[in-house]
């Protein structure tokens, strides 16, 4: 047995890269040709683990190692069990695994120079000036990764991450990202870490409360969402000091259909939109207020290969919005099925702070 974090960290980071290229390529009809060329990297975790000192129930680094290795092995199990099963779903709950080895590794950041690049864009991981500013503790209660009623299983709460380099001698862009149909926040706040750590923005990922069915966001019926993300985004901006002219809502899948639902309103407080491989029907322009659209910043990004929403769908999005008056970046990923795209992220803000 082993506590030398040599030994259990490359494999380990490598597993999470691996499920991060799965997860951004996955396609049902091509479900089986991608685990193929994904490999076998948990088998070299897999023997890392087995001599690796540490239970996952252990509150020390060794305990978050341990933790965020079972996790990982946990989704290659599943992805494995859903091979030649047909079921999308089993996919995607094997992928929920991978954000919680990434909470659990999280808290390692400010201690082992690893993972501290790997929380890092990796555009910076060469970048010894920004490897050094990371790489510090959370200021309790100021800064870090918080949960607020957003326990696996609830509705209604959220998940928030404030950027260990933040100060409020100015303000910080505030991202407000909205998780697809049976997800949830604090699952999602991990494909927007990265980036707000790197380039500097604070960011919440809510779980939604719910439509009649409770797996989604209130895209018909009674909106118990919207009120929400109001109530969330002001307690943000109480406690942080938030930039007025950039507070982004964006989304993947029913989390970028709810940011027309909601952003749309005419009393939303956000600044910009950013729906990603989201559905578009032009009635939410028609019950829009005509004010809000004129100039409103909106960017749109889709994938050319989406199974689920068609490509066109982000066209006719595109074509509506610009003719009502709004500001539309528009983006077309050629290899993107309906997967979120870890890669506009950093555009995405780089749009937002101009």
């Amino acid at each position: 047995m082993t506590s030398d974090p040599a030994i259990i960290l490359p494999p380990l980071l490598t597993c999470l890269e691996t499920l991060g290229l799965i997860a951004r390529h996955f396609d049902p009809s091509e479900f089986p040709a991608l685990m193929q060329a994904a490999g076998t990297p948990d088998a070299a975790l897999r023997a890392a683990r087995r001599q690796w000192h540490g239970a996952s129930s252990d509150e020390d680094a060794g305990g978050a190692l341990a933790a965020a290795s079972d996790a990982a092995l946990d989704a290659f199990d599943g992805l494995r069990a859903a091979l030649g099963g047909g079921d999308v779903r089993a996919v995607f709950r094997a992928l929920r695994h991978p954000s919680r080895a990434q909470e659990a590794l999280y808290p390692l950041a400010a201690h082992i120079p690893a993972v501290n690049r790997f929380f890092l864009d990796p555009a910076l991981r060469g970048d010894a000036k920004a490897l050094a500013r990371a790489m510090q503790p959370p200021r309790e209660g100021e800064t870090g990764v918080f949960h607020v009623d957003n326990e696996p299983g609830s509705r209604g709460g959220y998940s928030l991450y404030v950027p260990e380099t933040y100060t409020a001698e100015r303000g910080w862009p505030l991202v407000v990202a909205l998780h697809g149909g049976s997800g949830n926040g604090r699952a999602f706040l991990w494909s927007w870490l990265r980036e707000a750590r790197s380039f500097g923005a604070i960011v919440v990922a809510p779980t939604a409360r719910g439509n009649s069915a409770g797996s989604t966001w209130a895209l018909m019926g009674e909106d118990t969402d919207t009120p929400n993300l109001a109530r969330i985004v002001a307690g943000v901006r109480a406690r942080w000091r938030i930039d007025p002219g950039r507070l982004l809502l964006t989304g993947m899948s029913d989390g970028g259909t709810f940011c027309y639902v909601s952003g749309l309103e005419a009393d939303s407080p956000f600044t910009h939109l950013a729906p990603v491989c989201a559905t578009f029907h032009p009635m939410l322009l028609a019950m829009a207020d005509p004010e809000r659209l004129r100039g409103l910043p909106v960017y749109l990004a889709h994938g050319v290969l989406d199974w689920m929403f068609p490509v066109e769908v982000a066209r006719q999005a595109q074509a509506a919005l610009a003719a009502a008056g709004a500001s539309v970046a528009y983006t077309e990923i050629d290899d993107l099925g309906h997967a979120y795209p870890r890669e506009i992220n950093a555009p995405m803000l780089a749009w937002l702070k101009e």
